[in-house]
This record gives C-alpha cells, sequence and structure tokens, in this order.
C-alpha cells in the first residue's frame, strides 16, 4: 500500500481512544489510565487527556465527562469541571471531594 494512505500512529491512537471513551455506559465512569491501557499505550494517559480535550467535532459523540483522574476527582473538561461534575451527577455518579 502506497505510504500516503497509511494513517499516522497518532491518528490510530486517536481513534481507539475515542472508541473506548464511547463504550462507557451512562452513569459510570474510567480513568484517563484505563483508557490508555485500553487503547493499547498504557502510559500515554496524558496523551488521552489532551485527545479528549481537542475532539470538537466528536463532542456529541463522545462522552468525555465520563473519564476521570485516578484518585476518583473529576479533573479536566473543556467546558469546565463544574460542568464535568453537573454532568456526571445527573447520570447518578459521585466523585470522591
Amino acid at each position: 500500500m502506497p505510504k500516503r494512505f497509511l494513517k499516522k500512529p497518532t491518528i490510530i491512537f486517536k481513534e481507539k481512544v475515542y472508541k473506548v471513551v464511547e463504550m462507557v455506559p451512562k452513569g459510570k465512569v474510567v480513568t484517563y489510565k484505563e483508557v490508555a491501557k485500553l487503547a493499547g499505550k498504557p502510559k500515554a494517559w496524558r496523551a488521552v487527556g489532551n485527545i479528549l480535550n481537542k475532539s470538537d467535532q466528536w463532542s456529541r459523540k463522545i462522552p468525555c465527562h465520563r473519564v476521570i483522574r485516578s484518585d476518583g476527582k473529576a479533573g479536566g473538561y473543556r467546558e469546565g469541571s463544574r460542568k464535568k461534575k453537573l454532568l456526571l451527577r445527573k447520570e447518578g455518579v459521585i466523585l470522591r471531594k
């Protein structure tokens, strides 16, 4: 296959991250570290956060708010951590303080 038709590894990882997060059911959460591991790069948890932060065209489809920090806290969110906590509360998720 010609090189111009091959996807870059970063694009492949990004797509895997979106697929993992898309599978998180309403009312459940996963950590950035768990997403990285399930996407095939267990040490890339920071990359997962950056990918989800920049997922504008995917924001309606990908429930980024269901990905939290390993310590049980909400973590960052493109629309603000307050909004993330509100969305999680509506789904019945209780976070650590």
